[in-house]
């Protein structure tokens, strides 16, 4: 087939101007100067708690925090979090919490999140059976302002602590993730015995009060935010075994479950959209991570892991979560210490309801790049706007 010189010539430009359109993106990304966050200040719930439920409340058991740190180091997890390798991929140590105590070190920042917590007051809290955590996003914000006040009078002070504070230019200058949400679905399924569509009815309430706080923290200095979504809850063990008649998708898991996440991460991208009209001297990256964890569970095979429903650490039942990780029971007159599976490390579910330090990794690997990001930064360029 023979082609004139003028559509010739027009094929030609249009295939030129795509290639420079290109190549102009691919170029403005690469240009981006990498960030440099000298601290993070995190706000979450056990998928980055990093130990301050366990200061709060009770120590984890054993076999928590086996795989890395060979002792229960306060995560939900057979070992580290993708908070953990976020912060070293930084150059920091792993983030003190916030209500820890004991050998605490805030000068790099400083983790607020707590297992179980919400972004709105909880129905029931702990030490109620059944409870959530006190430390709902509202209370994880006044510990951030309370830690940004008196870090610097304790340096101003001086002294052996003073060297344990963030300084003052870091708090402008820090990066600020945000994991939480999951609970206010799992407190409304669970505790309170919602219908789908009364829970779906309660997430623009649960979005505005994410949003008013992320505004709080950003009247504090706050510029770089990054935001992860919350992940596939139908494809936990605590959602599937509480509603085994549930439609299941291809994947095995509860599918109107995860399209009640699905919704919350459609309001949350909306309202991350709306603050950067709001607050546009700061930088929002939203992070999908429900896509990178679902694929865990759709595909594990093709990243190495196996048994993708099925806890590493229970005992019983379809998805061996009828007992909880770490407890004692008693089956035909003998005690039965609730262990881990033999490999962790090719599991993506660790207790039922949390990962493994493998599926944590895996993640942190597939987000930190930013293909998974809204714009398309990597981490190490979430401080840019564009």
């Amino acid at each position: 087939m023979e082609y004139s010189p003028r559509v010739v010539i027009s094929l030609f430009c249009s295939y030129m101007l795509i290639l420079l359109t290109t190549s102009s993106t691919v170029t403005t990304t690469l240009a981006l100067k990498d960030c440099e966050f000298p601290a993070i200040f995190n706000f979450g719930d056990s998928n980055s708690d990093t130990g301050g439920l366990a200061a709060a409340f009770l120590s984890l058991p054993a076999p928590y925090g086996e795989t890395y740190f060979h002792m229960s180091a306060g995560r939900y997890s057979d070992g580290r979090l993708i908070i953990d390798f976020l912060a070293k991929s930084l150059g920091h140590p792993y983030l003190s919490a916030y209500l820890d105590s004991l050998g605490t070190n805030f000068s790099y920042g400083a983790n607020f999140a707590t297992a179980a917590s919400t972004i709105r007051l909880p129905h029931l809290i702990l030490p109620k059976a059944a409870g959530f955590s006190p430390f709902y996003l509202d209370i994880q914000y006044s510990q951030f302002l309370q830690l940004k006040s008196r870090s610097q009078l304790i340096r101003q002070r001086g002294g052996i602590f003073a060297s344990l504070m963030p300084m003052e230019e870091y708090f402008s200058k820090a990066l600020y993730t945000f994991d939480i949400g999951q609970n206010d679905l799992g407190e409304a399924i669970l505790s309170r015995n919602m219908p789908i569509q009364e829970v779906n009815a309660s997430v623009p309430d649960i979005i505005t009060g994410f949003s008013t706080n992320i505004k709080k923290i950003y009247d504090l200095g706050a510029r770089s935010f990054w935001i992860h979504n919350t992940g596939p809850i139908g494809c936990l063990a605590y959602i599937l075994v509480r509603f085994p008649s549930a439609q299941k998708d291809e994947a095995g898991c509860a599918k109107a479950y995860n399209e009640v996440a699905q919704h919350l991460n459609h309001k949350l991208k909306q309202a991350v959209v709306q603050l950067r009209k709001e607050l546009p001297l700061a930088a929002f990256t939203y992070v999908d991570v429900y896509s990178v964890k679902y694929s865990l569970f759709k595909e594990p095979a093709k990243f190495g892991f196996e048994l993708p429903l099925v806890a590493c650490c229970g005992y019983g039942g379809e998805y061996n979560s009828s007992a909880g990780c770490g407890t004692t029971i008693s089956i035909n007159g003998s005690q039965i210490f609730v262990g881990s599976c033999k490999t962790p490390s090719t599991r993506v579910v660790w207790d039922g309801i949390h990962y493994t330090e493998a599926a944590a990794k895996f993640v942190f690997n597939k987000i930190s790049t930013g293909a998974y990001s809204d714009p398309s930064l990597s981490l190490k360029q979430a401080c840019h706007r564009s």
